[in-house]
């Protein structure tokens, strides 16, 4: 077997070991990207290890809450655990969404551990011509 030296293995052990996993009442928290593309907003929540079926999506007026559990995979009596670095427990975000987001159309995916969510912008929100009367003729104003 092979073996590199390293020689903060042991501070690292230590740091994991008082780590305490997520829990629903204090979830750990989950990396994600946030961008627009076109007419929506995309955000993409890192969740490698989570069956889509642990996954909860809330919205709330304008709050988005994306919860999720990694649960510890079921291992045979005889089998004996040399290293375990993948962190279990709870993962949440929550995000305030602007005014201007359909929150009533939010699409969500689930892809080789990655969670998108696409949220389109609003009608009300997108930039639109309004007409002036004047007189007998009328006038169009970019708005």
């Amino acid at each position: 077997m092979l073996m590199r030296t390293d020689p903060f293995r042991e501070l690292d052990r230590l740091a994991q070991q008082l780590m305490v996993p997520g829990t629903w009442s204090k979830p750990s928290a989950m990396p994600m990207d946030a961008y627009r593309e076109g007419d929506e907003y995309v955000v993409a929540f890192d969740l490698p290890g989570v069956t889509a079926d642990a996954i909860d999506i809330d919205v709330e007026r304008n709050m988005l809450t994306v919860k999720a559990e990694r649960r510890p995979v079921a291992k045979a009596d005889d089998v004996q655990m040399e290293l375990s670095e993948r962190p279990l427990g709870i993962f949440s975000r929550q995000i305030v969404l602007a005014d201007t987001l359909d929150t009533e159309h939010i699409q969500a995916g689930y892809d080789a551990g990655v969670l998108t969510l696409r949220i389109p912008i609003a009608e009300r929100a997108k930039p639109r011509k309004i007409s002036i009367g004047v007189g007998s003729g009328s006038k169009e104003i970019a708005g």
